[in-house]
């Protein structure tokens, strides 16, 4: 593993994103075949290096000592979200169709929506990710 695919900068930060998942081998093939991330750490967690960013992948559990009332959990309900990755593409439509081919489930055919065109896919624990082409 090089240094720089892995998020601990030597100065400064670095964002990266963590979602709870109820099987990592399963989720880290998705992000892996679908998006071509790059695999750093195999599991527990999974980290994916994912085009500009990282991806954190674990199971869910309990509250630990430093987050002593929350439980971390896949979500309950796909069909509600408050937070979801957002991935900004060249070429929506390119990325439909390979995306679909890799495995990808979206939601609907991307939608024109005047200053984007965007569609929505679920992983396979039903986290929302925004695929999004901006208009000039």
């Amino acid at each position: 593993m090089e240094q720089s695919d892995f998020p601990a900068p030597a100065d400064g930060f670095v964002v990266t994103h963590f979602l709870v998942v109820s099987d990592q081998d399963r989720s880290r093939e998705f992000y892996k075949n679908v998006f071509g991330a790059k695999v750093v750490l195999e599991r527990d967690p999974v980290i994916l290096k994912i085009a500009n960013t990282w991806l954190i992948l674990n199971a869910g559990g309990g509250p630990t000592d430093d987050k002593p009332t929350v439980t971390l959990t896949t979500p309950p309900d796909p069909n509600r979200t408050s937070a979801f990755l957002n991935i900004r593409v060249a070429d929506i439509a390119r990325a439909y169709k390979e995306w679909s081919a890799k495995g990808a489930q979206f939601l609907t055919e991307p939608k024109d929506h005047g200053r984007e065109i965007r569609a929505y896919i679920r992983d396979p624990d039903g986290h929302l990710i925004e695929v999004g082409e901006a208009r000039r």
